[in-house]
């Protein structure tokens, strides 16, 4: 059994594909979905066929070369699990899906979260927008942050 299988939480370890250093200056969506389930909207709102799945239950696969950093999978996707980065300089933006109250607004200060809720830094949200329920938030942190930070605390 995986340590996800028992935590619930992924590590970057889990991960098997990730962006370099390159693709991640560009701006690239990382997605962190791992479950065998039947789900494809990711697949279906990229629109440039960056994401793609062996079969409906098979997690989906990105080619960062594709991926132009769109973000239309990051509020489509149920699980929460896509996220979009990209770097400049020592600074990075991660954008990501956002469920809770209060909304944060551009410009506010934010804690940045880790993928197990604990607080490893601070952020400036650059961007909010409604994706239906979820909005997706775009939020400026320190680089070397960008592979973890995958929530925030207003």
């Amino acid at each position: 059994m995986k340590q996800y299988e028992k935590t619930g939480v992924l590590k970057k370890s889990d991960l098997l594909n990730l962006p370099s250093e390159k693709q991640l200056e560009k701006g690239v969506a990382v997605i962190e979905c791992i479950q065998r389930i039947p789900c494809n909207p990711c697949v279906d709102v990229c629109p440039v066929d960056a994401i793609s799945m062996k079969d409906i239950n098979a997690p989906p696969v990105i080619d960062y070369d594709k991926c132009i950093g769109c973000k239309k999978c990051v509020g489509i996707c149920p699980g929460l699990a896509i996220f979009v980065i990209k770097t400049q300089g020592d600074r990075a933006d991660v954008t990501l899906p956002y469920e809770f109250l209060p909304v944060p607004e551009k410009n506010e200060g934010v804690d940045v979260l880790d993928r197990e809720g604990k607080k490893i830094g601070s952020g400036v949200v650059k961007k909010v927008v409604s994706s239906g329920k979820t909005f997706v938030v775009t939020v400026e942190v320190d680089k070397k942050k960008a592979m973890d930070v995958r929530n925030i605390r207003v």
